[in-house]
């Protein structure tokens, strides 16, 4: 029993102090909504018409959704580069060589040209060599207070990480590089052991820890290093591979590069500032929404009886957009982009072995089901709407679906897409420090009237 000069706290009690304070909070933050049209201000750093505004310029991906015809803009089947070579060229490159394509898109990435087979090699080799922890890293940090949330231990390892480093606040190129090249070898392993720490000290489950193969591909590390008895298909190993790849980058504006060119810029550590990007990642309008997507079908699948009865599809996704379904948001989860809107490349690469990995393991008709409802949506949108921008499937439509027939646990899928995305941080941070630009600070104008100071006894 506590003593008399003991106080028992609960650091996640929201009192009746805290929640008065947070009405005081509400009653003095609200910003009149029309000044934003008044000022011009881009919210989300975007226009009206959904353009980005024009932050910064990269040399390491390109997205493009729209062609010139007859001096206007017309929106065409989406494309991406990396390094100026289209994605599905590279992806078409190395399944035509049966090899794991990650690990050379990584150095594509970073270095900015492809290898040849002697750089490839020395490049992998080297990513093994890397891919290990510190002494008792494991015992002393991944395992101590696991939690659900993969993403905020992924954060906290790295960040520990720091303290393990003679160098961490050197920012010059080469040991920035190294940083760079260690982390992306270490992130399967603090995913996969975050994760097992948390399904055997939270779930009661047994403790698997595995050490990685430095013979093995990342794809086939993760797969390993996840299932006890280590196994997995070829074809496992190359789907995961190739979302691996498509995740891996996708220009600099998307909010998780975004973030790590902004806090880049302030001259931080590279282990604040992945940990930073890690941040952004988790957000439910960011890397989480692929998760989105499979609680959206785990209740369709359970609302829809006949899964191939078009009405019927039809008239759930109506509710889902009248906020009468699933989490009453109003949306249709994994359909449409803030950029493409004729169709996502990622998305069609990756359907390309979704029914291959569906007959594998025997979901031909949850297959059927996305296949109907990628076909609908954008019709049910439309009409209900009254949108006819285009709306295609993005590359979340069918991500999850994959980690959920690979045997992923949902704890791990977004995670496993900042084990792809980290090559294209690590690029982008380099470019910042490479091209020394200025600290990143945009504008924000007070819309606040001055006010005279009262004393605090005539308040």
């Amino acid at each position: 029993m506590p003593n008399n000069n003991e106080m028992i706290f609960d650091y996640s009690d929201n009192n009746p102090q805290i929640m008065s304070l947070a009405d005081i909070c509400l009653a003095n933050n609200n910003i009149d909504q029309s000044l934003y049209t008044k000022y011009d201000v881009k919210r989300g750093l975007r226009d009206l018409d959904g353009k980005g505004v024009l932050a910064g310029l990269t040399d390491i991906s390109e997205i493009r959704q729209n062609k010139i015809v007859d001096g206007k803009t017309v929106p065409t089947d989406g494309k991406l580069f990396y390094r100026g070579i289209n994605v599905n060229d590279i992806i078409k490159g190395f399944l035509k060589d049966k090899r794991f394509g990650f690990e050379e898109v990584t150095y594509l990435l970073i270095f900015g040209k492809l290898p040849n087979a002697q750089e490839l090699e020395e490049f992998t080799n080297l990513l093994a060599t890397y891919r290990t922890l510190p002494t008792n890293f494991v015992r002393d940090v991944v395992m101590k207070a696991p939690t659900s949330d993969m993403m905020n231990t992924l954060a906290r390892s790295v960040l520990t990480l720091y303290c393990y480093d003679k160098n961490a606040n050197d920012i010059s190129i080469s040991n920035v590089l190294r940083q760079c090249l260690q982390l992306i070898s270490v992130f399967p392993l603090l995913s996969v052991y975050g994760y097992q720490a948390y399904n055997h000290y939270c779930c009661n489950q047994s403790l698997v820890i595995h050490v990685p193969d430095p013979k093995l591909s990342t794809a086939e590390n993760i797969l390993m290093l996840l299932r006890e008895d280590k196994k997995y298909t070829e074809l496992e190993a190359k789907v995961l591979d190739l979302a691996l790849v498509l995740h891996a980058e996708h220009g600099g504006g998307n909010n998780s590069t975004f973030t790590t060119h902004v806090v880049t810029s302030s001259g931080t550590d590279t282990y604040s500032a992945i940990a930073a990007a890690l941040s952004s990642l988790k957000g439910p309008k960011h890397g989480g929404a692929n998760l989105k997507v499979v609680g959206m079908f785990e209740e369709m699948k359970r609302e829809i009886k006949d899964w191939t009865d078009e009405e019927e599809i039809d008239v759930y996704l109506q509710k889902l957009l009248h906020k009468e379904a699933f989490d009453r948001s109003g949306l249709i989860y994994g359909m449409g982009h803030a950029v493409y809107s004729i169709s996502d490349p990622r998305a069609i690469a990756l359907k390309s072995f979704v029914k291959e990995l569906a007959v594998e393991k025997g979901l031909e008709k949850e297959f059927t089901l996305y296949s109907n409802v990628e076909r609908l949506a954008p019709i049910v949108i439309g009409r209900e709407k009254k949108i006819y921008k285009g709306v295609s499937a993005n590359v979340d439509f069918y991500s999850g679906f994959i980690y959920s027939m690979l045997g992923l646990p949902k704890e791990l899928f977004t995670p496993i897409f900042a084990i792809a995305r980290i090559s294209g941080w690590s690029a982008h941070r380099l470019e910042e420090l490479i091209n020394a630009g200025k600290i990143i600070r945009p504008a924000y104008k007070s819309v606040c009237d001055e006010k005279e100071y009262i004393p605090l006894s005539e308040r």
